[in-house]
């Protein structure tokens, strides 16, 4: 006699981070009975240790949460993003200290969101607080299982249906497993889905830091010889900083000494917020271009990083894993009221077209912005320079990369205009 599953149920969701938990509860507001696996414990509690990571949320990505009853836990945690300044920076050198150069693109959000108490451009929240939030909502939705701390092991395909096996001999049975397992998902490869793609020589260099002067909500991100400088508001006199540098020379900074890191800071930083200092732990990552070329298999489908992973430049990354989120959960959603077989490539192809074209136009974009910026050649610095001085000048062109960065171009999921699933 055979052992009993564990679940049976719609979909059963490999990966429990930040892109995980929020397709969860997406599709649980969708109406489907949902499976959520991760390799680490689900933890309602605030973990004293402070890790220093940080993610920007799209306007669009700060309404979905909200929608999914997210945005309570999260609003004292999160910092507005008011406006964001993109210079051609240089460091340190003869007469100048660091910080942004002579030509510059300001985006401001009232220029799209023109209320005093509109939204803003975006939101910086610590990664800490994301999870926490999503993981208290999903502990109040009883459709949501969750197995944790367990590793997924292989997944086979059965007659009108998929079957996760998990570590501890536990067996999963759903209609569809969707993949959030990350840039190296076991189970795309399982799949035996291609990716595309190239490192970049960089590393991004994490760390958090104070500085004496407000930052009334700005984020700077300072294109300089190494790479991307990004300063992005958190909380408070505080700032999230990725750093990208060549990968010699970021493996380097990443182990000085508190006194040569602080140089090395204050080269790049500039004194425009008054003195700054490094708090908290620092680490380095490689960078690079990761596209699948499917995202979707049969009774499989590929979301978050387990899609694409892009250079942090922009500052999509996690933006990109909400909007699969809204785009399956809809799909999926439909699909089952219709009475459609949820894994069918028929459905998952619907989700695939709905993503695909804004992943591939977004991690060409940081592509050629990253080989375009990372570099100090005289004419090209100068002929990017006078391109950003050009678009600062035309309202229009502003407006648009504002509304690009923000997810609200296209056709939008419901969840991204802040719309429920599960509304009449």
């Amino acid at each position: 006699m055979s052992k009993p599953f564990a679940f049976e149920g719609d979909v059963t969701i490999v990966g429990g981070g930040l892109a995980g938990q929020t397709l969860a509860l997406a599709l649980d507001q969708a109406g489907l009975t949902v499976a959520l696996v991760d390799v680490l414990e689900f933890e309602t509690q605030l973990a004293p240790e402070f890790d220093g990571r940080a993610s920007a949320l799209a306007y669009t990505s700060f309404r979905m949460l909200e929608a999914l009853g997210v945005g309570d836990r999260l609003r004292d945690h999160a910092q507005r993003i008011e406006d964001i300044l993109v210079a051609d920076g240089r460091p340190h050198g003869g007469r100048r200290k660091g910080g942004p150069g002579p030509f510059s693109l300001h985006f401001d959000r009232r220029e799209i969101h023109p209320d005093d108490e509109g939204e803003p451009l975006g939101w910086m929240v610590e990664n800490r607080h994301t999870r926490l939030a999503l993981t208290q909502t999903i502990a109040t939705r009883p459709g949501i299982a969750c197995f944790a701390p367990v590793r997924a092991e292989a997944w086979e395909e059965i007659a009108g249906g998929m079957i996760l096996n998990l570590e501890d001999g536990r067996q999963l049975k759903s209609s569809m497993i969707a993949a959030c397992d990350g840039r190296f998902s076991r189970t795309r490869r399982q799949a035996g889905t291609r990716t595309t793609g190239w490192a970049y020589d960089q590393k991004g260099i994490v760390a958090t830091v104070e500085h004496e002067q407000p930052h009334n909500g700005v984020a700077y991100e300072y294109f300089l010889p190494g790479g991307p400088f990004a300063i992005l508001p958190l909380k408070g006199n505080r700032a999230s900083l990725v750093w990208t540098e060549r990968t010699g020379r970021a493996d380097a900074i990443s182990k000085l000494g508190a006194a040569d890191f602080q140089k090395e800071l204050d080269a790049r930083f500039g004194d425009f917020l008054g003195p700054v200092r490094e708090t908290g732990p620092r680490w380095a990552f490689p960078l690079g271009l990761t596209l699948a070329e499917q995202f979707c298999a049969p009774g499989l489908a590929y979301c978050g990083d387990a899609a694409r992973g892009i250079h942090p430049l922009a500052g999509q990354g996690f933006n990109l894993g909400i909007r699969d989120a809204a785009a399956l959960a809809q799909v999926l959603g439909e699909a089952k009221s219709l009475g459609l077989d949820l894994g069918s490539l028929v459905t998952l192809r619907r989700y695939e077209q709905w993503r695909k074209f804004d992943s591939v136009s977004l991690s060409a974009g940081t592509d050629i912005f990253n080989r375009l910026f990372s570099n100090d050649i005289t004419p090209i610095r100068l002929a990017r320079g006078l391109g950003m001085s050009v678009v600062d000048r035309i309202p229009a062109a502003r407006q648009f990369f504002m509304r690009q960065a923000g997810g609200e171009t296209g056709d939008l999921p419901r969840l991204l205009k802040g719309q429920r699933l599960d509304a009449a």
